[in-house]
């Protein structure tokens, strides 16, 4: 039962860590996506393309970084373009929104259902607030972000501390500001 009411106290934290967020300006999941990288492996064949070094992907106010990711499409082409449906993203990923910022070890942006899943040492930060925990979800139609604890690989109870913030593995942490009261 407990388990069960953890993802709940985490959209009612997230929701007042990130106020914007439940209001926030859908995102235009259909705009071109733009990239640079080191190197990119065209792979027609399985209707992929690997980005390698450096990876930076923009579309529209959204931004992507992460050192490899994994293009698939559905291998229609409209354009002269293969249509994308999903980027898997791996190594230092970031994802960077107007107001926020989510940093994990690894990324999935699904496309057709708007949806980036972030896994492995997600932090989530808006302006002063920060939220950590295992797994993010952020839905870019209404701009809502889930956090849990989950772990990649399971992983035991270790604790590290970051600015302060005591960082524990399979539960979700954060920092609030209070404004200040006179």
């Amino acid at each position: 039962m407990l388990r069960a009411l953890a993802p709940l106290a985490v959209v009612l934290a997230a929701s007042a860590a990130f106020p914007g967020a439940a209001g926030a300006q859908r995102h235009n999941s259909n705009a071109p996506i733009d990239f640079a990288a080191n190197a990119i492996e065209l792979q027609d064949r399985a209707n992929r393309a690997v980005l390698s070094g450096g990876v930076n992907i923009r579309q529209a106010n959204l931004t992507l970084t992460a050192d490899r990711v994994t293009v698939a499409y559905t291998g229609q082409v409209i354009g002269g373009s293969p249509q994308v449906s999903r980027l898997d993203a791996s190594g230092g990923v970031t994802v960077v929104r107007p107001d926020q910022r989510a940093r994990a070890q690894y990324g999935v942006y699904d496309l057709n259902r708007r949806v980036i899943t972030m896994l492995g040492g997600v932090s989530l930060t808006q302006g002063t607030n920060t939220v950590t925990g295992g797994r993010l979800s952020i839905n870019l139609d209404t701009g809502r972000a889930v956090i849990d604890g989950s772990a990649v690989g399971g992983g035991g109870g270790g604790t590290a501390t970051d600015n302060g913030v005591v960082r524990q593995s399979g539960r979700v942490t954060g920092r609030f500001t209070v404004p200040e009261r006179r």
